[in-house]
């Protein structure tokens, strides 16, 4: 596999959120690593609320430590959500 992840750190939340979702397909290629496999599998959870919701909590769990990584964006106390 190639070397993608260079840090967990990133300049705002919405930049966290964006890598907690890339943290989390990434985790779906090492697992599966076949392409045909999984676009054969996407149509089936796709549907399923249950898969849904496994993909949200995974989500969640991976900003959860970017997060962490980034002490929170504390740092940056100029950062507003607005």
């Amino acid at each position: 596999m190639e070397k993608w992840l260079k840090s967990l750190k990133t300049k705002t939340p919405q930049e966290g959120f964006e890598l907690a979702i890339t943290l989390s397909q990434q985790g779906i290629k090492y697992t599966q690593p076949s392409e045909a496999i999984r676009k054969k599998l996407r149509p089936k959870y796709a549907k399923d609320p249950d898969s849904l919701i496994a993909a949200s909590h995974v989500i969640a769990v991976n900003y959860q430590t970017v997060a962490a990584a980034n002490n929170y964006w504390r740092e940056n106390l100029s950062y507003s959500l607005k």
